[in-house]
C-alpha cells in the first residue's frame, strides 16, 4: 500500500527534528496560512468563518506548527470536561510524513495530560489510513463508527480515543 505522495507506507522521509519545529497558538494573522493548508487537505473544507467562529469557542484551544518562520501545519481542539476533542489536523503537502502532525499531536496530549483529562478523542475518515497508522502508532484505538459522518460522500468516520494512562509522548 502506498501513501498520498507514493511511498509504501512504512518508508516515511526523514523527520524534522522537534529543533526544527516552533509550535505555539494559532492568532488572527495565522488564518490566512492555516486555510490555504486546511483546503488543500481536505475535499470539503473549512470556511474562514468557521475556524473565526471555532477558535472563538471558550473551550477552543489550537496550534500552529511553524519551521522557518512558515506555517506548516496546525490542529484545533476543545477541551471538555474529562476530555480533549480534536477537531481538526493538517500538515502542509510539503511537509507530510515529516513528523509535524505527530508533534501537534503531542503537544495537545501533553496540554490534556497537564490539566488531568482522561481522555483524547477524533474522529477521521474510513478512507485515511495514513492518519489512521499515526493514531494507533499514538496509542489511539476504534471506539465505534459515526455512519455516513462527512458530508461530503456519506464516507463513515471512525471514533477513536487515547486513554492518557497509555499514552505514549
Amino acid at each position: 500500500m502506498a501513501s498520498a505522495e507514493g511511498k509504501p507506507l512504512g518508508q516515511e522521509s526523514s523527520a524534522l527534528r522537534p529543533a526544527d519545529l516552533e509550535l505555539r497558538r494559532i492568532e488572527p494573522a495565522d488564518l490566512d496560512e492555516v486555510m490555504r493548508i486546511e483546503k488543500s487537505s481536505f475535499p470539503t473544507p473549512w470556511s474562514t468563518r468557521f475556524f473565526v467562529e471555532e477558535l472563538r469557542a471558550p473551550c477552543a484551544q489550537s496550534f500552529v506548527a511553524c519551521r522557518n518562520g512558515r506555517i506548516v501545519g496546525y490542529i484545533l481542539y476543545w477541551v471538555l470536561p474529562g476530555a480533549l476533542d480534536i477537531h481538526n489536523v493538517a500538515v502542509d503537502r510539503d511537509y507530510r510524513r515529516q513528523g509535524v502532525g505527530r508533534s501537534l499531536l503531542n503537544a495537545a496530549i501533553a496540554e490534556a495530560k497537564e490539566r488531568g483529562l482522561q481522555r483524547v478523542t477524533l474522529e477521521v475518515r474510513r478512507s485515511n489510513q495514513i492518519a489512521q497508522s499515526l493514531y494507533y502508532k499514538l496509542g489511539f484505538v476504534v471506539q465505534g463508527v459515526r455512519a455516513g459522518y462527512y458530508s461530503d460522500n456519506g464516507e463513515d468516520a471512525f471514533v477513536m480515543a487515547l486513554d492518557l494512562g497509555q499514552a505514549t509522548v
